[in-house]
């Protein structure tokens, strides 16, 4: 566009254009403006469903009578191409701004006008502006993703309020600071029992062994009495000794995936993420998690063999809520990537510290203690969801896949 002696206006204008979308409507409303010589100062452009709404700011005053009759000429250009145009006067002083910008994910089966009225009702009750929405699934609007402007210190009381307000309706929120390193997460560990598997390994070794009633009732001990993990998880062992080896590696090549589960690897993956698994579970199954998937490391639990045996002993270091944290830690520093570009995802009270570690803490189908320490929580659906998260569309996932 020429701009060189170009004189600015005390007020701007707002031109938006709606209508079917086809190619060669910006080509010819922007050659108008630069026949005219009139400034743009700032565009944006959406198509939902195949309806073109443009809106373009620029340099003009609706009220100048040179400029009446280019509102005229774009006017008739937009019914040539099958669109309706509008306009108003937009002042040029700019509001002073102090809000952050944050991210809104919002996952459901599907999003319903219901949870819409609701979320923008307490985004209006908190302040927060909306500044764009875009559909992240396909097909159903199964997710939204919503940036807005919101003053920091009025962010977490949003989160707990939406929290709060839709837990009724099977709704899954995530609140996320916009910044570099929400959308350049380089680290993602998972926990294995009931969050990249759908077992709990060790409880299916005590049914093989014949013990299941019996390793299930100090699970129970240590979930409703509070009994220590390392005590409870000792114990446990202690009761699989004589299992044979054997029969815990075949169990293991029949463990279950949890639906999604790889999806999200063999995207992320492809995407150049580093991944793996922090377990409080058995090293067994990890490792075979590892190399089925092709994931970059396995930490979890070994048990001492003899003779093609369970000796019912453990191996230190065990691995417990503390020490998954200091493992995420440690991952992470080998890897060179800042706490703040890592994801962990949990189900259990065990992975409390686990999520406070990393940069954002995903409660995945978790229990309610693990929710409310958690950054965010996954109550529906599958692992795919993540996905949602790091602000990945279901085309895009489809197209890699």
């Amino acid at each position: 566009m020429r701009i060189i002696g170009r004189l600015a206006c005390p007020m701007s204008c707002l031109l938006t254009f709606t209508g079917l979308d086809n190619p060669g409507i910006t080509s010819a409303i922007t050659k108008k403006l630069d026949e005219a010589q009139i400034n743009l100062e700032d565009i944006e452009q959406v198509v939902v469903r195949g309806q073109l709404i443009l809106c373009l700011l620029v340099d003009l005053d609706p009220k100048s009578a040179s400029h009446t009759k280019i509102l005229q000429d774009l006017k008739s250009c937009a019914a040539k191409l099958n669109q309706e145009m509008s306009h108003r006067e937009v002042s040029k002083v700019p509001q002073e701004n102090h809000k952050r910008r944050y991210v809104l994910t919002i996952m459901a089966e599907p999003v319903t006008a219901d949870v819409m009225h609701l979320v923008s009702n307490l985004l209006a009750t908190h302040q927060a502006n909306i500044d764009s929405i875009r559909r992240l699934s396909h097909g159903s609007l199964a997710s939204l993703e919503i940036a807005l402007s919101i003053e920091e210190s009025s962010a977490a009381p949003l989160k707990q309020a939406l929290l709060q307000e839709l837990i009724e309706h099977s709704v899954d929120i995530a609140l996320q600071r916009e910044s570099l390193t929400r959308r350049n997460k380089r680290l993602i560990v998972l926990d294995m029992d009931s969050t990249l598997i759908q077992n709990e390994v060790i409880d299916e070794m005590a049914r093989l062994h014949g013990v299941y009633d019996e390793v299930s009732k100090i699970t129970h001990q240590a979930m409703s009495e509070g009994l220590d993990f390392k005590e409870s998880f000792k114990k446990r062992v202690a009761l699989l000794k004589g299992l044979e080896i054997e029969r815990v590696e075949a169990m293991v090549r029949n463990l279950k995936l949890t639906p999604g589960a790889r999806e999200l690897v063999r995207v992320l993956k492809r995407l150049g993420y580093e991944m793996g698994i922090v377990s409080g579970g058995l090293d067994k199954a990890a490792q075979h998690m590892k190399e089925s998937l092709g994931l970059d490391f396995a930490y979890a639990n070994q048990l001492e063999s003899k003779d093609g045996k369970l000796t019912g002993e453990v191996l230190m270091p065990i691995v417990d809520a503390q020490r998954k944290a200091d493992l995420l830690e440690i991952v992470a520093q080998s890897k060179n990537i800042p706490l703040e570009q890592t994801i962990a995802i949990g189900d259990g009270a065990n992975d409390a510290c686990f999520l406070a570690k990393a940069g954002l803490g995903i409660a995945y189908h978790a229990k309610p203690i693990l929710k409310r320490a958690a950054d965010t929580s996954i109550s529906s659906g599958g692992l795919e969801r993540i996905l949602y998260l790091l602000g990945i569309h279901a085309r895009d996932i489809h197209e890699f896949l």
